[in-house]
């Protein structure tokens, strides 16, 4: 149960950041439209990775799991941003 409950604490953060950054980002317009609505979203978005992070059979797997979904998150981020596809 720690190692999951860690992997909500950590790995979750991380995977919310994401969130949040593509919530800032994906919608048209300025992206500084949307900064505060993002950052209000930020919390749920924490919690639900937390739920998420318990729905996993065993630590190891969360971790992995919810790694690559930040990993996967930020690496779109770069991408979004690289392409200037934002700005």
């Amino acid at each position: 149960m720690w190692p999951r409950a860690f992997a909500a604490l950590v790995a979750g953060f991380l995977v919310a950041a994401a969130a949040t950054g593509l919530t800032a980002w994906l919608p048209p317009g300025p992206w500084q439209r949307a900064v505060v609505p993002s950052l209000i979203a930020f919390v749920p978005f924490w919690m639900l990775a937390a739920v998420w992070a318990f729905s996993f059979r065993t630590g190891l797997r969360a971790w992995l799991g919810m790694g690559l979904a930040a990993a996967l998150g930020f690496a779109l981020l770069w991408l979004l941003r690289s392409t200037h596809w934002v700005q």
